[in-house]
Formats: structure tokens, sequence, C-alpha cells
């Protein structure tokens, strides 16, 4: 019984002294420990540092307060803790194939005058153990609403999910996180999106963001039926289409599942008699001015059909002019003028070209600079007899003939032109005029 009393004493003492070195820890502490964080199932490493050396003991207990380690020695009996360091410096342990349970508080001593502790807590992810996408059906029509639901299973934390169509980024839509036994969670996201043609065939990306795994997704093909895209195309002629030639209209469809037929139809009227249809082409033999109007390709399949239409116009067909020629004409008139007149019918031809005897250069041939130096001198001509008709007609000449009366019996020549010029007003004057 005297030994009990001395037994309480000395746990009093280290209880004591354990308060004391709790509330030196922060100024005095010598023991260096960090946190750790781990995936399930791999390695974790627990070091205790001494940051000065004084031959105290270390020792490393886990968060049930069962020794692992003091000094080299392990008490406990789980083998996954292997010794990794020890020293006066360090007590290094590793713990392999972590699991949830191993998470917690762990605390390294040194006993020290006061005993010192420092507390490392383990951290265990694990990361989502399933991925599905949930699919409410594997075929839609262009234009339904896809319901698309992701679901991440046992995962710590929680885990986070992002939608993809293709390389674009989805917004989704509700997301629900459920708490599930051993702090594990299961999330489950939802998307909505409208089916469309080019969808088919494109991956919808479900794509978890969690600390404990990298890039970890799963992806669902859509396939998605629609109508036929029709369109018509020409495969000869290039050009206009004129009469006397062929033409070969190509009717172009595509749909999922694949159109059923083709049909070809005028608007208005029948198929001429001379065209053939061949596939999905229509082809006219020899085109004709009744072949004029609206032709629809047609094409359809269990989602709907859809059609388009071709505008035929014909052309006349190209007449033959014959060459051009230039024809020089030189008329000659009381001034010598040589005037070139171009023949009516080069007018409307493109202009001639001509070359040099011994040169390889063309002359061009300008009729309307000919036609404009020919009405020049044309009207120059007009304007100079014009002007010497007035010209002779002011300045006509007039004289009397030698048989004015008085002259016959003048005794000379002065004598004959004064009996003149005294009777000139009786007499009979005799004009001539010169032009």
């Amino acid at each position: 019984m005297a030994s009990h009393p001395g037994a309480a004493l000395r746990l009093l003492l280290l209880v004591t002294g354990l308060r004391a070195g709790l509330f030196q820890q922060g100024e005095h502490q010598n023991l260096v420990t960090e946190d750790i964080t781990v995936v399930e199932g791999e390695v974790a490493v627990i070091s205790c540092r001494v940051k000065n050396n004084d031959d105290s003991v270390i020792q490393l207990l886990n968060p049930n307060r069962q020794t692992i380690y003091f000094r080299d020695v392990r008490p406990l009996k789980d083998s996954r803790f292997q010794l990794v360091n020890f020293s006066s410096n360090e007590l290094r342990v590793s713990l392999s194939n972590v699991s949830i349970e191993d998470e917690g508080r762990y605390l390294c001593q040194l006993y020290t005058d006061p005993p010192q502790e420092a507390f490392t807590t383990i951290t265990v992810l694990v990361p989502p153990h399933n991925l599905v996408i949930d699919v409410q059906k594997d075929t839609y029509v262009e234009g339904e609403e896809v319901e698309m639901n992701c679901t991440a299973m046992a995962s710590k934390p929680a885990a986070a999910i992002r939608w993809f169509k293709g390389n674009k980024e989805l917004q989704a839509g509700k997301m629900e996180v459920d708490s599930m036994e051993d702090k594990m969670f299961r999330v489950r996201s939802q998307l909505t999106l409208t089916a469309k043609r080019e969808d088919d065939g494109t991956p919808i990306v479900c794509l978890v963001d969690h600390p404990a795994v990298k890039d970890l997704q799963t992806q669902q093909y859509l396939e998605v039926q629609y109508k036929p895209l029709v369109s018509v195309s020409v495969k000869y002629p290039q050009g206009l289409t004129r009469e006397g030639e062929s033409l070969e209209l190509i009717c172009s469809a595509t749909a999922k599942p694949s159109p059923d037929k083709v049909k070809w139809q005028r608007l208005e009227d029948d198929l001429p008699e001379h065209v053939v249809m061949s596939g999905d082409s229509l082809v006219f033999g020899n085109l004709n001015k009744t072949d004029n109007g609206t032709y629809r390709c047609e094409a359809s399949n269990i989602v709907g059909s859809a059609s388009a239409d071709y505008t035929l116009f014909v052309y006349d067909h190209p007449t033959t002019l014959p060459p051009p020629t230039t024809t020089f004409t030189t008329t000659t008139t009381t001034t010598t003028i040589p005037i070139i007149i171009p023949d009516a019918s080069a007018t409307t031809e493109p202009a001639v070209h001509d070359t040099w005897a011994g040169n390889e250069t063309p002359l061009v041939v300008d009729h309307a600079v000919i036609g404009g130096v020919v009405a020049v001198v044309v009207f120059a001509m007009l304007c100079l007899l014009i002007i010497l008709g007035r010209y002779f007609a002011r300045h006509k000449g007039t004289y009397f003939t030698h048989e004015a009366k008085g002259a016959d019996d003048a005794a000379d020549a002065d004598t004959a032109i004064i009996n003149a010029e005294g009777g000139q007003n009786s007499c009979e004057e005799k004009k001539e005029y010169f032009i």
C-alpha cells in the first residue's frame, strides 16, 4: 500500500511536466513534423525530425495512441509500417497500402525535460471507383431532347463533374452530392441538350475533377436520325443551256437513315418524253424551248422528306457571223480631195487588223476617225462654195459694146465713147456676167 502514494506522485509529476511542455512548445519546440496527403493504396512516409540533437528518445504513436516505433524498435504488429531511417536527428517510418482507416493524427514524442510532442495528420484521398453515363435511349431523332446522367461513385472528397461535346465544354444541369459510409460521397450530374444532325457520331464526355485522379472520364456517342438534306447540281454543260445541247441534273441527298428513293418531277407540267431518269440523275438528250420550267428533286426517309428545285431556261443556239471585212472607196470631187468611205457593214464588226509589209506590228483602222475626217472635209467644201458664190455675185462686170448709139458717126475713139456715155440712158444695154 506504501507504494501507491509514490506511484501517484510520479504520475502527477509526469502529467505536470507534459502540460508545462505543451505551454512552452511554441517557444522552445525542438521537434518538427509535416502533414501528409496520400491516395488510397499508395505509401505514406511519416517523419519526426529533431532540430538540435541532445540524444533524447524519439517515438511515434498512431491515432489510437499505440506506439508504432520506439527509437528503432517496432512494438506494433502491423507489418505495413517499416523503418526508413533512424538517427539521433530523425525517425522516418513508411506506411504502405494506405486505407481510409489509416486516416487521423499521428504523434511524434521527444523525451526531453519537459517532453515535446508534434502531430502529423494523414489525409487519405479516395478516387471514384466507378464512372457511368446513363441515357434514356440509344437513338434520337433530330429536334428531340437528350437527357444524360453521369455518376461518380464512392469518392473522397466529393468529385466535380464536367461535360464536353467533342472539345466544347457544355453547361451541366442539376448536380446531386450524397454522403456515404466511411466519409465517402456519391456525385450525380445531369446534362440536357437538343439533338442536331451534326451531333450524330459526336462523343459526349463526362470528365471528373478530383485530387486523387487525373483525366478520369467516360463518353457516350450520340446517334441522331434526321431527314434528307437535298441539293441539285449540273454535271454538264458548263455555262448557258442552249438548244440542241445535252443536260444532266444530279440530285444529292444526305440523311440518316439513307433516303428510300429519289423522285423527279416537273412543276405544273409533266416531264418531257425525251428526258431519261438514271438513278438520282435527270438527263436531257436534246434541249429545246419546250423544256423550260422548274424541276424538283424530292427525297424521303422514315424521319421526313425534303426537296430542291432547279429552274431550266433554254437559250437560242448561237448563229455564226461572217468574218469582218473592210472596203475602201475613193471619190474625186472638183477639189480633187480623196475621201475614204468605209463600208457600212464593217462598222458593226470589230476593228480590222492589218500588218505592214515585212513588219508584224498590227495596224488598227479606226472607222470613227475616218468618218469624222470625211465630214469635216465635206463641210469645208460647202462653206468654200458659198463664199465664192457671194463674192462673184457682188463683183459682176458691166460693159457696153461698140454698137452703142453714135459710135458709128464718131471721128475717133474718144468721141465715140463720149457719144456713147451721153446716150447711155436712151440706148439698149448689153450686159455679160461671168462666174
